[in-house]
């Protein structure tokens, strides 16, 4: 018989998916019963097999055993897995347009039911299973063992949770990561090769040098950041993307200050890989193992409880008083279930970490009505991509089974641009939802702007106050929750819940009692190490947070002996500084870091890992280099110049002068003393020291 690969019959290739789906249900079953299962005799099986282990879709083995019609084991390969999701598809396509066809003959009209030209028009009913990539327990087990002596790659935390929704179909009808051909139809026009709507490009990039030894059609495994191996892929698109498009068409602005474009410019690999994945084993959680659910999870509990429609609640950000009168109008005007469906992948740096939230969330959940509100976490790494994001977000809920999506205003959204406008308009999202509802078959509830009416008591709908010139209206903005939180100050009880303040209070004490790091910049000479020194004795001696010195020749020494002074090993050397610095800031210490750090984009990543846990202080000692080499107490210059010390910062490699330290110091003609009390009271202005 001929297999997909060359020209084939629809007869074949449903032929083949039925031996593929056979051989992944019962791999140990003989020869004979597995012909039987698939209605044919003993030699077309044979055929079968062969063409079949020839492609490289099954793996056949020897076995001992009494019974000759046993002597062999059958296993799928990735390849094969592959190929069975593919041809899945493929075998429900035919299925359905052959009811389609007979319900037209049998009635004079079609069923009625949505063309199956996209497998999510399969899932009408928002309760049914949908597809999931993984293969059954005893195929996963055997293709453990075959993967491990794959080509691997190391997923990064982001890949993760994307994989993560591609294996449980919480990205269906995604098969795997985008081909070329599909992520270019989706970074111009939103849309897979195939016309079906999908907004967010998901991709495997990696590294040049890893892209370098595959081939096309190669399988790979993938694995998570302990080296367990979650799925395999099959390479079937290799390409270097044009980031600076994806930038403009997805996220509307090349521009850095968007925390995916700088993500995508500064972190992610240079090529793209493309191809189809094989689920082998979830990635495994170890924290509220009770609240994350697959969609077919949800889809279960929802079929259970007989919940026909349910509205979900998409949040980063802890639940105040204002969020749970929305989430019941919301649910009203649906008539609908709630589910409150948090994020706790990867959101926007600065975000409440997800514990935190988590925490928040189950103390006011009992506020709830339990019988019409439930809460499930979704492993989604955000993009904060607005009008798209909300688009996403609703394909998303619609695969978890949910009929309806609040969606909010500035959905999504990342905040200011480098000019200080916000990237999208406040109902961007809104609109590229409402455009795309019907087609999704998810329909928006729309995200009312709630304000505190003092007079009644009560939240009401800022645009449906009609007194508005008689009446208190009372609002805090999240910038002013953190101005309070930072500073200690009252929130009152009509903005949020006891439970949640005390929460947010264990994690955000009063920056005065917050670890920070103080990170100084300059060129060599420059004065950091001294200033540093001195900033660190007077820090001890105020006392009350342990104060740890990391300058950049204490850490070359005793932490990065290795490394030598090239750009990536600049950029090495950096990043272990501040890792032990964000470290020392996350459990309430004082780190004072006195690096060159001569690159912009290492800075910046440094402050993103570090902002998780407390202030970043970036201090440049603006010294010049005509001064910092006439200092030169090392030498240094004089060797750089004489062609002896490559890549030296300053005269043979580049300084990336910044743009908006927190502090800017000038050391020339200004005693050391001064330079650490310039530091100080820049500390104290931003209530990280109490004032004396």
């Amino acid at each position: 018989m001929a297999l997909p690969q060359a020209k084939s019959t629809p007869e074949d290739e449903d032929l083949l998916f039925r031996l593929l789906r056979q051989l992944d249900l019962a791999p140990d079953a003989s020869q004979r019963a597995t012909a039987g299962a698939l209605g044919i005799s003993l030699g077309r099986l044979n055929a079968l097999l062969r063409s079949a282990a020839e492609a490289g879709l099954i793996k056949i083995s020897e076995r001992s055993g009494p019974d000759r019609r046993q002597r062999f084991a059958y296993a799928l390969t990735a390849r094969g897995a592959a190929a069975k999701i593919r041809l899945t598809d493929q075998f429900l396509a035919r299925k359905f347009a052959e009811y389609d066809a007979l319900h037209a003959e049998l009635t004079g009209a079609t069923s009625g039911l949505a063309p199956f030209k996209y497998r999510t028009k399969l899932m009408q009913n928002n309760l049914a299973p949908i597809p999931e990539l993984y293969v059954s327990y005893d195929s996963a087990q055997k293709l453990k063992v075959d993967a491990a002596d794959l080509v691997s790659w190391d997923l990064t935390p982001r890949q993760i949770c994307d994989l993560e929704l591609l294996m449980n179909g919480g990205f269906n009808p995604l098969k795997g990561f985008l081909t070329e051909a599909d992520y270019d139809g989706v970074v111009e026009n939103m849309r897979l090769a195939d016309g079906a709507l999908w907004p967010m490009p998901i991709n495997l990039d990696v590294s040049d040098e890893f892209a370098e030894k595959l081939e096309i059609g190669q399988d790979i495994a993938l694995r998570d950041q302990e080296g367990v191996i979650l799925a395999t892929m099959t390479v079937t698109d290799r390409w270097v993307p044009n980031k600076a498009r994806e930038a403009e068409k997805v996220f509307g602005a090349n521009d850095d200050a968007h925390p995916a474009v700088n993500y995508l410019h500064n972190h992610a690999g240079n090529v793209y890989l493309g191809g189809p994945v094989t689920g082998i084993q979830q990635p495994v959680h170890y924290d509220f193992r009770a609240r994350r659910d697959t969609p077919n999870e949800l889809r279960a509990y929802f079929r259970k409880l007989g919940w026909r429609r349910v509205v979900a609640f998409q949040t980063r950000n802890p639940l105040h008083r204002a969020h749970q009168e929305l989430t019941f109008r919301a649910a009203k005007e649906a008539q609908a279930n709630l589910l409150i469906h948090p994020v706790v992948g990867m959101t926007k740096p600065g975000d409440v970490d997800h514990f935190t939230r988590v925490r928040c969330y189950e103390a006011v959940l009992d506020k709830y009505p339990s019988s019409t509100t439930t809460m499930s976490l979704l492993n989604l790494a955000m993009r904060m991509a607005g009008p798209r994001e909300a688009v996403w977000h609703g394909l998303i809920r619609k695969n978890h089974g949910c009929t309806h999506f609040i969606v909010g205003r500035d959905h999504a959204g990342p905040g200011k641009n480098s000019q200080g406008e916000d990237f999208y308009g406040p109902y961007d999202a809104q609109d590229l939802f409402r455009e795309h509802a019907e087609e999704m078959g998810i329909e928006m509830v729309d995200f009312k702007h709630m304000v505190w009416v003092q007079e009644r008591a009560q939240y009401e709908p800022m645009d449906e106050i009609e007194d508005k010139d008689n009446v208190t209206i009372l609002n805090i903005s999240g910038t002013e929750l953190r101005r309070r939180l930072a500073e200690g100050l009252e929130i009152p009880e009509w903005f949020s819940f006891p439970e949640v303040v005390k929460e947010l209070r264990r994690t955000k004490p009063p920056r005065s009692k917050q670890g920070f790091t103080v990170f100084f910049t300059g060129f060599s000479g420059s004065g950091k190490s001294t200033i540093a020194n001195a900033l660190m004795v007077k820090l001890m001696e105020m006392g009350g947070r342990p104060v740890t010195l990391l300058d950049g020749d204490i850490v070359r020494k005793n932490l990065s002996s290795e490394l030598g002074f090239s750009k990536e090993h600049r950029d090495l050397n950096i990043r272990r500084i501040g890792y032990v610095a964000s470290e020392i800031t996350k459990n309430g210490g004082i780190a004072i870091c006195a690096p060159i750090a001569p690159y912009a984009t290492t800075r910046r990543a440094v402050r993103e890992d570090i902002e998780q846990f407390g202030a970043f202080i970036e201090v440049h000692v603006a010294t010049s280099i005509e001064e910092c080499e006439r200092r030169d107490r090392k030498g240094l210059y004089k060797l750089a110049r004489e062609g002896k010390i490559k890549e030296f910062t300053g005269i043979s490699d580049p300084y990336d002068v910044p743009q908006n330290p927190e502090l800017s110091v000038e050391t020339e003609n200004v005693d050391v003393d001064n330079c650490a009390h310039q530091v100080l009271l820049k500390l104290e202005s931003m209530g990280l020291i109490a004032a004396e």
